[in-house]
């Protein structure tokens, strides 16, 4: 292999891996609306009917400000079906919160899977889906329990002149996931006289770090507007912005014709598909755990409110807002079937968003995942689905790779008639040009031939360090000692330390990035680089210790891509290294000195 380009090559990834690795951490804060911080005589606090006049806008206030005392204490009643229960409250006639019951909340002593289940909203700013800014109708109010089956459960509350149905379905009907339910909100004017309803907006739920060592970097709020997916991160709220020294805000409003909107963690997210385009979401920092300290980045969660214009009622007229609301894994082939979700709500992935946009991730992403799956429905674990997804690849690009070495074993053989070459042409810049892509063409060359093998694999690498960062598949998949592909694979641990430019919270011994670099050594060892550049020789030992740098204290399926990815490299080169010397033309196969100077001689 050409060393040279393959620097560049190596370069390009290595970069290009920083920027990933960095931008999740350390993104420039957006723009943010002008805002306020929350204040005791927030509009939730009052309890009052809607007067008639133009529709608001939410408060000035954070919409996750304390509740105040209700009429009533709380009662519960629960859905379920196969995969979801949801757990309603009286108060406000919302979600309090959704257990999944196919996904574990932890890993046990024993390393299995807790029978405990992970539960959505579990730690909340409101419940989800809980009017905010409506007096009468909010989260501050004991709603009436009207009827319950097995799937469907309905709550009531009146106001004055405004009567608030809300009714939940779990029903089993086409065009609905099991990760789904079917919402309405039905308003109601009671009077004799036109009225005008308040802005109603909408609690998403709360994201929340998923264990006490998860800083909460993948927390974040999304939303389609018609035209392209956003995504605000929870620690855009964290501070004030760069180079500014004063309080966070207390909020972010993005005006928006949303079509969709998200709350989500790295694995699971709750979205809101209304059946009418809103008109923005106010994404809020809200602190999840008390028992933390403030200063702790992983006691705050993230909510948002999806805010809908409502249009004034005639006397004894209603309005129904709809929508389905998703809870449920961040799975790529439930979220991309488009008889459910039409709105291309896959993009809560994020396979799409910078810098994996470069390396084409929203395409080998998903495509990876997709072999994945399918090798999966073979084998039993996904370990070994990584594994024989590596070779199916290096399988499919064996003729490539073969045509590249093949080239680069004649560009080496060629280096010293190049190095001859531009002695002899120095003074002959446009003659050395000619003669050596002529050299090039005579022994079939292809100069950049070293760099294809190398180039191949960054847009897979990048697709799998995107992908790892969304899919549930890989959450508690174990292999050989590795109990969750989806972490890294910590042996030991120190215990707490502060590296906050390396993302680091805990200094830990973890196995399969040091694997990946040794097999990265040894494949470099085996093909020793023909160049004496000092700069290049210091790049190659480099190398190995930038990637385990990068992928230390990412998931270890990422690790374990690339171990595999070097092992069967250096069985590929081994072959290669085996194979006969390319055979040059025999003009091409002169000795570097009889190559002719015709450089022009300078005239005295």
């Amino acid at each position: 292999m050409d060393k040279k380009n393959t620097v560049i090559g190596a370069l390009l990834l290595i970069a290009a891996l920083a920027s990933f690795y960095f931008s999740a951490r350390y993104a420039p804060q957006q723009p943010v609306q002008p805002t306020s911080t929350a204040t005791s005589g927030s509009p939730l606090a009052t309890n009052q009917a809607p007067a008639a006049g133009p529709a608001s806008s939410p408060s000035d206030a954070t919409l996750s400000a304390p509740t105040t005392t209700v009429a009533a204490p709380a009662e519960f009643v629960t859905l379920a079906n196969e995969f979801i229960a949801v757990k309603f409250t009286n108060q406000g006639g919302a979600i309090d919160s959704i257990a999944l019951l196919k996904k574990a909340a932890h890993l046990d002593t024993a390393h299995k899977e807790s029978a405990e289940r992970y539960t959505l909203n579990a730690k909340q700013a409101a419940p989800a889906l809980s009017l905010a800014d409506f007096p009468g109708a909010d989260r501050n109010v004991a709603y009436t329990l009207v009827s319950q089956t097995a799937t469907e459960v309905v709550y009531r509350a009146v106001a004055h002149n405004l009567e608030v149905t809300r009714r939940y379905s779990l029903a089993k009907a086409p065009g609905l996931d099991d990760y789904q339910l079917r919402h309405e909100t039905t308003f109601r004017n009671l009077s004799n006289a036109p009225l005008a309803l308040p802005r109603a907006v909408f609690n998403l739920g709360t994201a929340a770090p998923l264990s006490d060592t998860d800083t909460g970097i993948y927390l974040n709020v999304g939303y389609y507007n018609g035209d392209s997916t956003e995504f605000v991160r929870r620690d855009q709220l964290a501070s004030a912005g760069f180079m500014s020294s004063g309080p966070p805000p207390a909020f972010l409003d993005q005006p928006a014709a949303i079509q969709w909107a998200s709350v989500k963690n790295q694995f699971f997210a709750m979205i809101l598909t209304p059946d009418q385009p809103g008109v923005g979401v106010r994404v809020e920092r809200v602190k999840v755990d008390p028992m933390q300290p403030a200063e702790n980045r992983g006691a705050y969660g993230v909510t948002a409110y999806a805010q809908f214009d409502l249009k004034p009622l005639a006397a004894g007229a209603s309005t129904t807002f709809g929508a389905s609301y998703f809870a449920g894994p961040k799975e790529y082939k439930r979220l991309a079937n488009t008889d459910v979700f039409k709105h291309h709500e896959n993009e809560v992935m994020q396979f799409n968003t910078y810098p994996g946009k470069l390396f084409f991730s929203s395409f080998f992403a998903p495509l990876l995942l997709t072999i994945m799956t399918w090798v999966h429905s073979v084998v039993p674990s996904w370990g070994l689905a990584i594994v024989l997804t590596t070779l199916l690849l290096k399988i499919v690009f064996l003729p490539l790779t073969l045509a590249a070495s093949r080239s680069a074993k004649r560009m080496a053989k060629l280096q010293p008639h190049m190095a001859a070459m531009r002695e002899k042409y120095k003074d002959n810049p446009q003659k050395m040009q000619t003669e050596t892509l002529r050299l090039f063409k005579e022994n079939q060359v292809n100069p950049v031939g070293g760099c294809i093998p190398i180039l191949i694999t960054i847009p897979f690498f990048m697709a799998m360090f995107t992908m790892l960062q969304s899919v549930s598949e890989l959450r508690f998949a174990s292999f050989l000692w590795v109990h969750d592909l989806s972490a890294p694979d910590t042996i030991y641990s120190f215990g707490a330390v502060t590296l906050p430019i390396l993302g680091l919270t805990h200094l830990n011994i973890n196995i399969m990035p040091l694997f990946m670099g040794a097999t990265m050594i040894f494949q470099m060892r085996l093909t020793p680089t023909p160049t004496t550049d000092p700069a290049q020789q210091t790049m190659f030992k480099v190398m190995p210790w930038m990637f385990m740098l990068f992928c230390y204290n990412f998931a270890s399926g990422l690790a374990l891509y690339s171990t595999i990815n070097g092992l069967f490299t250096i069985g590929q080169q081994m072959v290669i290294n085996r194979m006969p010397e390319p055979q040059l033309p025999i003009n091409a196969g002169a000795t570097p000195g009889t190559v002719k100077n015709v450089t022009p001689k300078k005239k005295k």
